[in-house]
């Protein structure tokens, strides 16, 4: 047999070289190591005794060709991939990552560089004729290294981003610092006939509007000593043609954080039929979550966002784009679904300034956040939910006015105090100036509503017209809030009583509209117009209180000068008065002014009316009953009357005891 295989081989000295050539191409092509060639050499010499005569590639000189220098560092590079992919697991093992020991993450950047680098020239320069079945099997072996290098880089990115992620703790102190209470202390329905709901309530107890966040404000969302990890990773990633794989890995993990923090900020997953179902209270609050949950994500969040993918992913334009677009989409989306979910619930007066917290808060981050999401769909989303919450804020401040001009509960305030409706519209409408903006920019005033101001409530058209969208609204809601104080005025069959409960009520109204912004809409002059009626109504209240019994304290009818008055026609004009004081008295102590300047200076009018007159009669009769019964007759001095004023409107009925009192 081996004469045979001698022969095929060849014979003479040209057969000699080529079985030579041969044997030298074949060990050199598979790169074996000096031992196995050792091996190869003892297998190939017994084939044919003519082969021993390549031993140089075993004795002879071991110095290298450059091909020969870059496959030994793809090798070697290649053994570094392998060993890393053994030892590669679930990103949450520590002693498996890159980037802690034993592991050498640079030994392992410059592996898959080295590999990097031969795929790049094997597709400049393909594999061709009998040299290229040995490069085919160097790419084969290049791409196989590169797809486990790919996948250990695949789990370290997540394994990175995941184990740095700054504690939404440290971004939330940036919110909490601006973060005030937003409570909204209102009635769960709308206006009834009980008012029960219509409590005097504080501002600061009604509604309490949150600061803007700063502009300075930024915090890092990943630990500043990671970014240099990830930049490398990502680098290698996108170089090897594995952008897909990096933006999944990536944004999937950011996108979790941002979600952690929207469950931290009290933003819940609802769907629009959830929100529908909430208790008031409860949405409130999630009102109230969702307005700060705005400023933080847009203000912070996602501008923390930007800046981590422009830092990561470099002069790579369209992959950071896209990469921090669907970083954002799905937290972004979630807070709009809230949002339309509130544009299209029930219309009810409580919603309103939440609603408004609402427009305001993505009115003011949309110009930030079109600057930053470039996704058409998400933006024109936002546009849609922000034009949605317009609407609601015109929707429930129209079903506000509604419920003013309404409201005619038959129910009186027995004291004439002020009415729980003025009480809520002026503490409504105190808050609703601060709105200002965002109001004069949703609302309009009609051709009707002109009109219907003109005629049916005899108001300055002109002035009217000057005013802002929202001045004018409020000028037509007062005029309407009088106009039904007038007619709940009715409700008293006691006409005196009926100018006392006008005068404490447009005296509330003149209060609130002097003593806040309300004054800025509504004008010097209709301050002045009403302090007019006011006094009108004190006139009024005077006339049908007192008149009676001044009218005790003239002398028709007593029979001329003192000294011949008849003594009976005196007896019955002092009774008369008496009676007419003390049913005044009896009475109207259980009335109430309630503003301590306005009970002084009706109290003021009282006396300046009452007391001359009786100290001037009782001076020129008294003479006349002076005997055994005249304090029969003459109970009370100008002093005692004096005094027993002062116990009138107080609000809690008194006795009036006949005692006399000096004069001080």
């Amino acid at each position: 047999m081996a004469t045979t295989t001698t022969t095929s081989l060849g014979s003479g000295a040209g057969g000699d070289d080529r079985v030579l050539a041969t044997a030298q191409q074949i060990v050199k092509s598979l790169r074996a190591a000096k031992e196995d060639r050792e091996d190869m050499l003892l297998i190939f010499s017994n084939f044919d005794n003519r082969l021993s005569g390549i031993s140089d590639l075993i004795n002879g000189d071991d110095s290298k060709s450059s091909d020969e220098e870059e496959l030994d560092r793809f090798e070697a590079a290649e053994k570094v991939i392998l060993a890393g992919a053994s030892l590669s697991g679930e990103p949450s093992r520590q002693s498996t990552s890159l980037f802690n020991p034993p592991n050498n993450s640079a030994e392992y950047f410059s592996a898959v560089d080295e590999i990097i680098h031969w795929m790049e020239q094997l597709s400049i320069a393909p594999p061709s004729s009998a040299a290229g079945r040995t490069g085919q099997v160097i790419a084969y072996r290049a791409e196989n290294a590169i797809q486990l290098a790919m996948s250990r880089l695949e789990e370290e990115l997540r394994h990175v981003l995941i184990g740095n992620t700054v504690p939404l703790d440290a971004v939330s102190r940036y919110g909490s610092i601006r973060r005030v209470s937003l409570s909204f202390g209102s009635h769960d329905g709308a206006i009834d006939d009980t008012l029960e709901s219509f409590g005097e309530v504080g501002s600061s107890r009604f509604h309490e509007r949150g600061a803007s966040l700063g502009d300075d404000l930024f915090v890092d969302l990943v630990r500043p000593e990671a970014v240099q990890d990830l930049r490398e990773i990502i680098d290698r990633m996108v170089r090897s043609g594995y952008e897909r794989e990096c933006l999944q890995v990536y944004s999937s993990v950011r996108r979790d954080a941002l979600d952690e923090c929207l469950v931290i900020l009290g933003v819940e997953r609802l769907s629009i039929e959830e929100v529908q179902k909430v208790e008031w209270r409860s949405l409130d609050e999630k009102m109230k979550n969702w307005v700060q949950a705005v400023k933080v994500v847009v203000g912070v969040l996602l501008s923390g966002e930007k800046r981590l993918c422009d830092g990561l992913f470099g002069d790579l334009d369209d992959l950071k784009e896209i990469c921090f677009n669907e970083t954002a989409k799905g937290c972004v989306m979630q807070l709009l679904n809230f949002g339309e979910a509130i544009s299209i619930c029930k219309r009810s007066p409580e919603k309103l300034f939440r609603i408004l917290d609402m427009y305001e808060a993505l009115r003011d981050a949309m110009p930030d956040l079109q600057a930053m999401v470039s996704d058409e769909f998400v933006i024109g989303e936002a546009n849609g939910v922000l034009s949605g919450l317009g609407e609601a804020v015109k929707g429930t401040f129209a079903e506000f006015e509604n419920c003013i001009r309404n409201e005619t509960s038959k129910k009186p305030v027995i004291t004439g105090d002020v009415h729980p409706l003025p009480r809520y519209v002026m503490n409504y409408l105190k808050l609703l100036v601060d709105y200002g903006d965002p109001m004069d920019s949703l609302l309009e005033t009609s051709e009707e509503d002109l009109y219907r101001f003109r005629n049916d409530l005899g108001g300055d058209g002109s002035q009217l017209e000057a005013m802002s969208p929202l001045g004018q609204r409020i000028l037509l809601l007062m005029s309407e809030l009088e106009y039904n104080l007038e007619e709940k005025s009715r409700l008293y069959e006691d006409s005196a009583m009926q100018q006392v409960f006008l005068m404490n009520n447009l005296y509330y109204l003149v209060r609130k509209v002097k003593d806040s912004d309300l004054g800025k809409v509504l004008g010097d002059n209709w301050i002045r117009k009403r302090r007019g009626q006011i006094r009108q109504y004190a006139t009024g209240y005077l006339r049908a209180s007192w008149s009676k019994a001044l009218s005790c304290l003239k002398d028709e009818g007593i029979g001329g000068s003192s000294n011949n008055a008849s003594k009976m026609a005196l007896k019955e004009r002092f009774k008369s008065f008496n009676a007419c004081f003390e049913e005044i008295y009896r009475v109207q102590t259980a009335w109430k002014v309630p503003d301590d300047q306005l009970r002084e200076e009706l109290r003021i009018s009282i006396s300046e009316k009452v007391i001359p007159a009786y100290r001037s009669f009782m001076g020129r009769f008294r003479s006349q009953l002076e005997g055994r019964h005249a304090g029969k007759y003459i109970k009370y001095t100008p002093e005692d009357l004096e005094t027993y004023l002062l116990d009138l409107f107080e609000g809690s009925p008194a006795v009036l005891h006949h005692i006399r009192r000096k004069s001080t």
